[in-house]
């Protein structure tokens, strides 16, 4: 990997792989948002927002949104894992797996730590050996036909209010960096960061740079990202559903909670953070699923876990 030359070295409280997995991800969006700088933004018109929030042309402000379930419905990488499993890329026995995950991400309205590890390994076990440029052709067929539609208006409206008041918008995810990035640039954003993983001459070896970005791992790509950018934190917004992302939230001067779960939605309200909720149906949001979705939801969730529990066995 380059060295991380543009970064001041400085003593952090999280911990060392923490800081590994955050400044990889920052070194890593920053390459790809000189391409996407190059695109067009989506058009659109951004919903009524407080007077003097974003503040057009304050280039020291930036925003970074969540992804999963901030932006789109469910986990991206098990979307991901749907479209390999398509393409024939592992068995149905995995399908299995990703399919019970997904389920209990969307009843749950809640990351699982263990869930989301079991999902990146079985992703990088599975991308090992490929080549870079196949995957990122791969995913932008995926987008198309799974992430597209599970987009949130209201979140993607936000991100453009801060794109039409000219300042960056990066995504911030567990994601895979390759994932990220293709939905970063369908959606006009600046650019995403996410794990990092490691390829020798463009091809995958099945391993992460650092740790997930996950929790503080995440805090510290963005910090890394401003200190490299030129920042002010305290003019920066970042959006999140997930308590898990506090760590980010706490770091910039407007933080945002997004269809959130029960222990973010006390810590916003506790703070007194700006919620917004885009979840329709009293029941879907309570446990963060749309409201058509549910049955389906528990039916191939029940399936799945099913097929796991045998499998275990």
């Amino acid at each position: 990997m380059a060295a991380l030359g543009w970064l001041t070295p400085r003593r952090r409280s999280a911990t060392a792989r923490s800081v590994l997995a955050g400044e990889a991800a920052a070194e890593a969006a920053r390459k790809s948002s000189q391409e996407l700088e190059a695109l067009e933004a989506l058009h659109g018109t951004a919903p009524a927002a407080e007077p003097d929030f974003p503040v057009a042309g304050d280039d020291r402000a930036a925003a970074f949104f969540d992804l999963d379930n901030t932006v789109m419905q469910g986990a991206a990488i098990f979307h991901f894992g749907r479209g390999l499993y398509k393409r024939k890329f592992f068995q149905r026995r995995e399908l299995a797996r990703f399919a019970w995950q997904q389920a209990w991400f969307r009843l749950a309205g809640v990351e699982d730590p263990e869930h989301m590890q079991d999902a990146r390994d079985s992703a990088l076990s599975i991308v090992k050996g490929h080549r870079v440029a196949e995957l990122m052709s791969i995913g932008e067929e995926i987008y198309d036909e799974y992430m597209a539609e599970r987009i949130w208006p209201g979140t993607r409206a936000l991100a453009q209010a801060h794109l039409d008041a000219g300042q960056k918008v990066w995504l911030v995810t567990a994601a895979p960096v390759e994932t990220a990035t293709i939905i970063a640039r369908r959606l006009g954003l600046t650019g995403a960061l996410g794990p990092v993983a490691e390829s020798v001459d463009g091809v995958y070896t099945g391993k992460l740079v650092g740790e997930p970005l996950h929790g503080p791992a995440k805090a510290e790509a963005v910090r890394a990202l401003a200190h490299a950018e030129g920042l002010d934190l305290t003019r920066c917004a970042a959006y999140s559903d997930s308590h898990n992302d506090i760590p980010m939230l706490s770091l910039v001067g407007h933080p945002y909670a997004i269809n959130p779960d029960a222990k973010l939605r006390k810590h916003a309200r506790a703070r007194e953070w700006r919620l917004r909720d885009y979840r329709t149906g009293r029941k879907a949001a309570k446990v963060g699923i749309p409201a058509a979705a549910g049955v389906g939801a528990i039916a191939g969730g029940t399936a799945a876990a099913v097929a796991l529990h045998r499998r275990r066995r």
